[in-house]
């Protein structure tokens, strides 16, 4: 069992093995069910999160609200179009995201990880980053599961949630949690992992939660598309041998700090940030009819 980073990690070098072959062997025992039964539930929650990430890149999705909807076909359609400035790869994994988020606002069906209003960011990143690197299915499970080891200490550790800690908790902890995975699927080290979270939270750090009507749709689904880069540009830095000077279990902790500290009108209440500007209430009254 593991309640910190260190102690994945440590657990991890001390069996050779991966982040996730530990997670694996601790769900074995925390549900009393078999490696192959928690594998399957895996498979089965990426399936999810593949269609969600695919369906509104080939139609217009639109919201249940009509706030946003068709953004994610806008960028697939600009990648295909192939003249970008941040490559095909970053823009494919920001598409994705988008449609995740659409998908979510539509009332679809997708993957809380470790939230709805960050659902976007975990599958983009990882499904793009196992296009790149040529990677497999069984790799890409294995990757989820080296997320779902960094979501857990999070969420033990400090929030997940946007209305306790803000945004940085919810689009933070899912980037952190995809830095982490990209990186041990790219071979890197259970550190080079930790290394990565601790980069994609810090580059976060502070972020509100202020959701125009207090919906999960703006300005939600494009900060998915920012947290799906912070992912990419994190795992980079890792594997390219930088450090986070501050250990990932401090800046979890530094994290939760911070949202605490956060007025009640940034945590989701709708009652800061772009919520409360003017045309944030006006976009309001027309959601909500007042």
């Amino acid at each position: 069992m593991y309640n910190t980073g260190l102690e994945l990690m440590e657990i991890a070098n001390s069996k050779k093995c991966k982040i996730y072959e530990v997670v694996i062997d601790n769900e074995v025992e925390a549900q009393g069910i078999s490696k192959e039964e928690i594998i399957s539930k895996m498979q089965k929650a990426l399936e999810v999160m593949k269609s969600s990430a695919q369906e509104a890149l080939e139609k217009e999705v639109k919201s249940v609200s009509g706030l946003i909807g068709g953004d994610a076909k806008k960028l697939e359609d600009y990648r295909k179009a192939g003249n970008t400035l941040c490559g095909d790869t970053v823009v494919k994994a920001m598409a994705r995201a988008l449609s995740c988020s659409e998908v979510n606002a539509a009332m679809g069906r997708i993957v809380a990880a470790p939230t709805a209003g960050s659902c976007g960011i975990l599958p983009a990143a990882l499904i793009t980053a196992a296009e790149k690197l040529n990677k497999s299915e069984e790799e890409l499970v294995n990757a989820l599961f080296t997320a779902s080891g960094i979501g857990q200490i999070i969420a033990k550790n400090a929030t997940v949630s946007g209305a306790e800690g803000g945004c940085q908790a919810e689009c933070g902890a899912a980037a952190a949690m995809a830095a982490a995975a990209i990186v041990e699927m790219a071979g890197g080290t259970p550190e080079m992992c930790l290394h990565a979270a601790a980069i994609a939270l810090k580059n976060i750090m502070g972020l509100v939660c202020d959701p125009i009507a207090g919906l999960v749709e703006a300005p939600c689904a494009k900060r998915n598309a920012s947290g799906v880069v912070n992912a990419l540009i994190s795992a980079e830095l890792a594997l390219a041998g930088i450090k986070s000077i501050i250990p990932f279990d401090e800046v979890v902790d530094a994290m939760y700090k911070v949202g605490k500290a956060l007025p009640e009108a940034l945590r989701e209440t709708a009652l800061g940030g772009i919520a409360a500007t003017p045309t944030g209430i006006k976009l309001r009254k027309q959601v909500l009819g007042e």
